[in-house]
């Protein structure tokens, strides 16, 4: 009778601590504030990010992540100009192509992610030395007309003397999300993709990553968090601890191995292995695909829009005091 009663006494004991315990932990949730963020795409490009949250660094500085995937930085800033998310992530052209339209709050951009583009080029046919010469004659199915993706890859066969008009045929018509399953049924040559697309195609049979777009077309201000600029101005608290968190994610991955990382971000990718998150972490891992701070320099916004005043998006550079906001992180 005394083992019953003293083992009813330490399961009532268990029982009370943990109550406790979930108490806690949904008080700690309450205190968080919820900030809406429309992502551009679901990729381990953004590895950075999703280390962010998996590691707990937007809830040490009092922010709850709540991720809408968006499609498209066009849509991406429209859930920001509605007021649908508080927070953009996608690529700074979507700024300038705002600012230029005459919008008097516009958006500015105040964290930066990845420093170069995210998207490898897949082949049909496997090449054993590839080189963008391999593409002329060729049809390359592209990410969408003023888009990053395909200003980049424009820029980089031009910096090859490659002519992406005359030499080769784009298709910037297909959907960013229909690019993969069009290029598995047949079309193309060629395709562009982020990871884990590229890869799920080659493990498929369908075709061969031959190269990096990111390496070839410099470093730039890739994607990027942006907010209104009426939103910063009333939040500068939310932006700077926003700013925390990204920083410590981009630390994480620059001072830990593809393992370590594939195992922080495998719940936001569920259908991949370790050992395929693993090598698709090591690609942009090698690739510096990440930049070191969040901070934007002059050179890389003046760069960016090198590429889109090449591709005949744009036609005058847009200023960086105006859509540049710094804040002194950590």
């Amino acid at each position: 009778m005394k083992k019953v009663i003293l083992s009813l006494i330490c399961l009532a004991i268990i029982i009370c601590f943990s109550t406790i315990v979930i108490i806690k932990n949904n008080d700690k949730q309450d205190d968080l504030t919820t900030i809406k963020v429309a992502e551009v795409a679901h990729t381990i490009f953004y590895a950075p990010q999703y280390v962010a949250i998996s590691q707990g660094y937007f809830a040490d500085e009092g922010i709850n992540i709540e991720l809408t995937l968006t499609p498209g930085a066009d849509k991406v800033m429209a859930a920001v100009l509605s007021n649908d998310v508080q927070i953009g992530f996608s690529g700074s052209e979507a700024t300038i192509y705002v600012y230029q339209s005459g919008e008097k709050d516009y958006v500015k951009t105040f964290a930066g992610l990845t420093a170069r583009d995210g998207t490898f080029l897949v082949s049909r046919e496997k090449y054993d030395n590839f080189t963008l010469d391999d593409l002329k004659g060729k049809y390359v199915i592209g990410g969408r007309a003023g888009g990053m993706p395909e200003m980049t890859f424009e820029w980089a066969l031009r910096e090859a003397g490659i002519d992406p008009k005359n030499d080769l045929t784009i298709d910037t018509s297909v959907a960013f999300a229909a690019m993969e399953g069009a290029f598995i049924g047949g079309t193309g040559d060629f395709v562009t993709l982020f990871e884990p697309n590229a890869l799920s195609v080659e493990k498929a049979g369908f075709g061969h990553v031959v190269a990096y777009i990111g390496e070839l077309g410099g470093e730039v201000p890739y994607t990027v968090y942006h907010a209104r600029g009426s939103y910063i101005e009333q939040n500068p608290d939310i932006i700077k601890s926003f700013s925390n968190a990204v920083q410590k994610g981009l630390d994480f991955v620059a001072n830990n191995d593809s393992e370590t990382i594939a195992k922080s971000i495998v719940e936001f990718f569920p259908d991949t292995s370790i050992n395929d998150l693993t090598l698709l972490v090591e690609r942009y891992k090698n690739g510096n695909a990440w930049k070191t701070d969040i901070s934007i320099t002059k050179d890389e916004w003046n760069h960016i829009q090198e590429i889109m005043i090449a591709s005949g998006e744009l036609k005058q550079m847009a200023p960086y005091d105006d859509l540049i906001y710094t804040t002194n992180f950590k």
